[in-house]
């Protein structure tokens, strides 16, 4: 009989087993997670209490789900700070509640790590049984298999709009512009030669080539960024140590340099088909130097790799005009409070129109000669 536990620690789960699960993708890699609780990013004092649901039948691990109790709506991406204002305005508590994602991470991907449609659909009903006081459970960023199960143990889905870059076999740079409308190539070249007219050039490093001073320097972007947008970066210099050790072969860090002196960064993260763009930062200001770290590099590297597609991170319509197009995302919740449950599900069903006329205009304005 396959039971359901939970469990307060990645370690109490076997990494083999986990990654089965998981498909292999860097972003689920119980290497990746791992580091998260090991560094400290997710803790009880962070508000990421780990609580990952997990479905054993004797000792094999049939499914999981990783899962956090939350104390905030902090680094999730999907935002929920006006239900939290529900509540309180009801005399009821939203926090703590239960978070299916991958912590600080928009990235799209299962939620429920299952080999067949019955050991998704345990894991969807152990997620909506609620305990530990929880107002709800929310599981964010799903693919359509894990969105089924989810709403067929009444989760609310939620819809959102991400931009990503798809790779339709050009050969190189010049052929993907030459994909684009003019006015769209010429802004990209002028982007691309301020950048090399300021003396900066790019330099990419990959798994083992990664050395620790770049992870540092990397950091030290990171973190430069956040405080001059007056935020307290989420992850900590031990945390990109960690990645760097653990899962060097997913690793892609682009670093601009101006002369000898290192002057800004972009980590992305890669599986066998996509490129996944997450953190940069620079220590210096040049005009442009954003676009072409966090999208033209990514673009140049995908194609030199043969990747088949780019997700840049999250929201961005400045994205549009850069080839990246847009795709629905979805998050799925289910609120304790029936009234509060049933209000936000009406709320949702408006929003949900919304963002489908949003994202039809958005493909509307395509970048490209010809629709894509």
């Amino acid at each position: 009989m396959a039971i359901l536990r939970e469990h307060a620690s990645l370690h109490a789960l076997p990494a083999d087993s986990w990654d089965a699960l998981s498909g292999g993708q860097p972003w689920l890699s119980h290497a990746l997670l791992s580091a998260l609780e090991d560094s400290g990013a997710v803790s009880a004092a962070t508000g990421w209490q780990p609580a990952h649901l997990a479905l054993w039948e004797g000792e094999q691990l049939c499914a999981v789900a990783p899962r956090y109790l939350k104390t905030h709506s902090r680094g999730e991406y999907v935002f929920d700070w006006s239900w939290a204002r529900a509540y309180a305005e009801h005399g009821l508590n939203y926090y703590p509640k239960a978070l299916g994602a991958v912590p600080f991470s928009p990235i799209p991907g299962p939620r429920l790590l299952a080999a067949d449609a019955h050991s998704r659909l345990a894991l969807a009903q152990g997620l909506a049984d609620a305990g530990h006081g929880q107002s709800g459970s929310h599981v964010l960023f799903v693919p359509d298999a894990d969105r089924a199960a989810l709403q067929s143990v009444g989760f609310l889905p939620r819809m959102g709009v991400q931009f990503h870059w798809q790779n339709a076999g050009w050969p190189d740079f010049a052929a993907f512009l030459a994909s684009l409308r003019q006015d769209k190539r010429k802004k990209i070249r002028q982007e691309r030669q301020k950048v090399a007219a300021a003396g900066v050039q790019i330099v990419q490093r990959s798994g083992s080539d990664i050395r620790e001073a770049d992870w540092v320097f990397f950091e030290h972007c990171y973190r430069n960024t956040y405080q001059e947008h007056r935020s307290h970066p989420y992850l900590p210099l031990a945390f990109f140590l960690l990645l760097g050790q653990r899962l060097p072969e997913a690793c892609v860090l682009f670093l601009a340099y101006r002369g000898q002196q290192p002057i800004a960064a972009s980590l992305c993260l890669r599986d066998a088909h996509r490129l996944y763009g997450r953190y940069w930062g620079c220590i210096e200001q040049v005009d442009c130097l954003h676009f072409e770290l966090c999208y033209y590099a990514g673009i140049d590297y995908a194609l030199a790799q043969g990747l088949a597609v780019f997700e840049g991170g999250a929201q961005g319509e400045h994205k549009l005009a850069r080839g990246f197009l847009p795709v629905p995302t979805w998050s799925m919740h289910r609120l304790q409070q029936p009234a509060l449950h049933q209000a936000i599900g009406r709320w949702l069903a408006q929003e949900r129109q919304v963002m489908a006329e949003y994202l039809a205009e958005q493909h509307a304005a395509s970048p490209y000669k010809t629709a894509g």
